[in-house]
């Protein structure tokens, strides 16, 4: 399976996020959702794919960025639970 980072700004005052949640939940069983908006999924899927199921969830003056992580990564700052999922499914160089 390959990792993808799904980030993305809804415009319009008031949105309602859970749609747009329950559709890259639907993408993946294994997820991550540490930062307001910025989720990591596993998927083997398309980032081209997976932006095409997700613009349906979205309005058109949204805005959705899909793309693959490669095998480096380092972060600071996150609780030790969003942390070890960082671990355990990006490959650490």
């Amino acid at each position: 399976m390959k990792t993808y980072l799904i980030g993305y700004d809804l415009r319009k005052t008031g949105q309602d996020y859970q749609n747009l949640y329950d559709a890259i939940k639907a993408l993946s069983g294994t997820w991550w959702h540490c930062l307001d908006s910025t989720w990591i999924i596993k998927s083997n899927s398309s980032a081209f794919n997976i932006c095409e199921y997700l613009k349906a969830h979205i309005d058109n003056n949204d805005k959705l960025l899909v793309t693959q992580i490669a095998d480096d990564a380092a972060w600071i700052g996150f609780d030790q639970k969003c942390s070890d999922w960082l671990k355990q499914n990006i490959s650490l160089v």
